[in-house]
């Protein structure tokens, strides 16, 4: 016999061999006759039907395979060939499924994703492995589906429609049919939210429902609420929801009065954003006889007015969080509570939650309490009015940062009150760090806005004394919360704000990135590697890396979540730490407010399982609110951008990829993509050790951190895409072509 139909003939016994275990795996609990193997592997000839009547006898000889009746085989039971898994769609079009119960990802090829989309939690054989070859499989059930509603363009035909959603990890239109677009105010090119329905067997294109009409692409409140609707999130109450809370009857009564710890003659006042209307904590501040400071954390009582099995509650619930966009807040309570009622304004008696304590004038705790109070706040500051007061000494304010448009004159007993409450906070501050809390003041854009939401221009917010002063007093009540309840014995359950260590695999890669910039970490242990963290940040503030390292160093940390299992939090270097102080805008929160109010009232621990399912719910709403909250300010960025398209820039190069490199505007934060087919002058190569582009025959690189030269190429905003043309390098103050 030749070697060529030796090949042949080897090879298809391979093909029969792979054939018979896809068969016998897929269904592992059924079995099948040969008759029925040659069906579904398309064995059709005599010489092929012996081949594998042959090959299963060897087969089962081997105990590869099972013979449960004469002829009739099964797959062996301890053959792991079913995954469960979550679905990775690649740019490409293919995907991985990651499973937990593979040590690998199994690779998918586009043409058996068996309709199944990015994120869907899926079933995936595994076709059977040769050696030195990746997983690869096929979904055959789609268990949850991770999103049936998209946002897309409507193209709108005759008798029917399709929408093309925007998701990048969505690979088909979706087919709406004609007696479905009936009723709804939907034109040709408009942004859409369509519901996928079903897809039958024989359809090329899932069906589905246009269920909203957001407007046209490209105008920004369209834009704005097709970020929230990307994410799942809304932008309005139900009309019940909106009618339950106007029944509310948020009168404060006398009774109520009588069955809480009364604190209206307190010195009492706020310090918020200047556009803030939601005023959820307040502090209080009292000299007492020996000497010492009694110090109130008031939180508004929002569990107060929102009761448990009340379509209130379910829907601050479901949405968790309040959603902080780049020109609207979109808040977790109806505005008659999160502005009115439960807001700590000025010269209004309101119910709170407080933490009260007395500290030394060496920051030391004494005693504390935790309560229901009633208070009457005796003033309203915004953070720029306060740091006026810690700056300057004294209660003069300058019509320039005055929220009242006019320039006033606060009591000195408010004034020495913010004295003492900054240098608490400065001792207390100093404390943490010393015990290996890590330091993260990340540089946040803002924007100003015209009255039609266009971007006038760009600065920064940094936190200053009068930002820390507040800090810290909230982080002392949410740790000694936590500290109440957690140090219980027995256990009782409980919400707590938990920050695992940081992984030591992505500090390396951290550390390798900040080399580059002259920096290093300190691995010798954990307090060592906290205080060479904040050497780093503080080391970068107002350097052209600042941004790049911070964003790094952040990514390097494991993400803070919520759980009724208190591991600690790393951040700040705190044994016990839950979320007490902001129940206008969190669900966990309101949470803590019925927890504590219950075993403060003496009562027995509660189901931990509903708990834990709705901390983890809370930590999944909380990551969304913080992508659309990115994601709006990457449409602010690149509509400001839009108007300055002849303008050069120098930016650092903050992310290097296969297909570019971003780069990062020094003097506005913007961030784009030069596409590494627009570097002209060589065939560049992606080095990932290197974290650079290299030139082929130049070997001129581009790498992560180097300055560069860059202009505005192309704007999208309904991709929110901004494309960058790179002009050259910028070194040591000159610009080099």
């Amino acid at each position: 016999m030749s070697k060529r139909k030796k090949k042949a003939r080897n090879h298809r016994r391979n093909e029969i061999t792979k054939g018979i275990f896809t068969v016998l795996e897929r269904e592992p609990k059924k079995s099948f006759n040969y008759k029925q193997i040659a069906a579904k592997i398309g064995v059709i000839d005599t010489q092929d039907r012996n081949a594998l009547i042959k090959r299963l006898g060897q087969l089962k000889e081997k105990k590869r395979i099972l013979e449960v009746g004469r002829g009739s085989y099964r797959a062996m039971e301890n053959s792991k060939s079913h995954f469960t898994g979550i679905v990775d769609i690649t740019g490409r079009g293919n995907a991985y499924v990651i499973s937990e119960e593979s040590d690998e990802d199994i690779f998918v090829p586009y043409n058996k994703l068996n309709k199944a989309f990015h994120k869907d939690k899926v079933e995936v054989f595994v076709s059977p492995s040769r050696k030195g070859k990746k997983l690869e499989g096929e979904i055959i059930r789609i268990l949850e589906r991770h999103k049936t509603e998209f946002v897309g363009i409507a193209d709108i035909q005759r008798n029917f429609a399709f929408v093309r959603p925007k998701d990048t990890g969505m690979y088909t239109d979706i087919f709406v049919p004609k007696e479905r677009l009936k009723n709804l105010p939907v034109n040709n090119g408009d942004k859409v939210i369509v519901e996928m329905t079903d897809w039958p067997e024989e359809a090329d294109s899932p069906y589905g429902r246009i269920i909203d009409v957001l407007g046209k692409p490209g105008e920004h409140h369209t834009e704005i609420h097709s970020i929230l609707a990307e994410y799942g999130l809304p932008y309005e109450f139900p009309s019940e929801v909106e009618h339950y809370s106007k029944k509310l009857d948020t009168a404060i009564k006398v009774e109520e009065i009588a069955r809480r710890r009364d604190m209206r003659d307190v010195l009492t006042f706020t310090i918020d954003p200047k556009d803030a209307k939601d005023f959820d904590d307040a502090l209080s501040f009292r000299v007492l006889e020996n000497g010492n400071y009694e110090i109130g954390v008031h939180i508004a009582d929002v569990s107060h007015y929102v009761k448990p099995n009340t379509i209130l509650d379910d829907e601050a619930y479901e949405r968790a969080t309040s959603v902080y966009l780049v020109d609207r807040v979109v808040p977790m309570l109806p505005e008659i509570l999160s502005n009115n009622a439960c807001s700590l304004r000025p010269n209004e008696e309101k119910y709170t939650f407080s933490a009260v304590f007395e500290i030394t004038k060496k920051a030391e705790l004494r005693s504390q309490w935790f309560g229901r109070t009633v208070i009457n706040s005796n003033e309203r500051f915004a953070y720029e009015e306060a740091q006026h007061i810690i700056e300057n000494k004294e209660g003069h304010i300058p019509k320039e940062i005055s929220i009242r448009e006019k320039e006033y004159t606060v009591s000195r007993e408010i004034v020495e009150a913010v004295l003492v409450l900054d240098d608490l906070a400065k001792i207390m501050r100093k404390k943490r760090m010393n015990e290996g809390a890590i330091s993260f003041d990340k540089v946040e854009v803002r924007f100003n806005l015209t009255e039609n939401n266009e971007p006038e221009s760009v600065f920064f917010k940094e936190a200053k004394d009068a930002n820390k002063l507040i800090e810290e007093f909230m982080l002392l009540a949410n740790k000694k919360v936590a500290e109440y309840i957690g140090k219980h014995k027995p256990k009782r359950t409980f919400v707590y704000r938990v920050h695992d260590n940081p992984d030591e695999d992505k500090l390396l890669a951290l550390n390798g990135i900040i080399s580059r910039f002259g920096h290093k970490l300190n691995f010798k242990d954990k307090k060592s590697i906290s205080a060479s963290l904040n050497k780093l940040l503080e080391d970068v503030k107002g350097k052209k890396e600042q941004n790049l390292v911070d964003t790094l160093a952040i990514r390097s940390m494991s993400k803070a979540i919520y759980t009724t299992e208190n591991i600690g939090h790393y951040g700040l270097a705190f044994d016990y730490y839950t979320h007490f102080t902001s129940p206008i805008r969190r669900y966990p929160d309101v949470m803590v407010h019925r927890l504590l109010q219950h075993y403060l009232d003496k009562g027995k621990s509660l189901n931990s399982e509903l708990y834990e399912e709705r901390c983890k719910h809370s930590s999944d709403m909380e990551n969304l609110a913080a992508n659309a909250e990115r994601d709006s300010i990457k449409y602010m960025q690149i509509k400001f951008m839009q108007d300055h398209q002849d303008q050069e820039f120098i930016g650092v190069i903050s992310g290097v990829t296969e297909w570019g490199i971003y780069v990062e505007i020094i003097e506005n934060k913007c961030e784009g993509m030069v596409r590494i087919r627009d570097i002209k002058g060589d065939y560049y190569i992606f080095d990932e050790k290197e974290y650079a582009l290299v030139g082929e025959r130049t070997k001129e690189m581009y790498q992560l951190g180097d300055e560069v030269v860059v202009m505005v190429k192309k704007t999208d905003l309904i991709k929110r895409h901004l494309d960058f043309s790179l002009l050259g390098k910028y070194e040591h103050g000159l610009y080099l072509e």
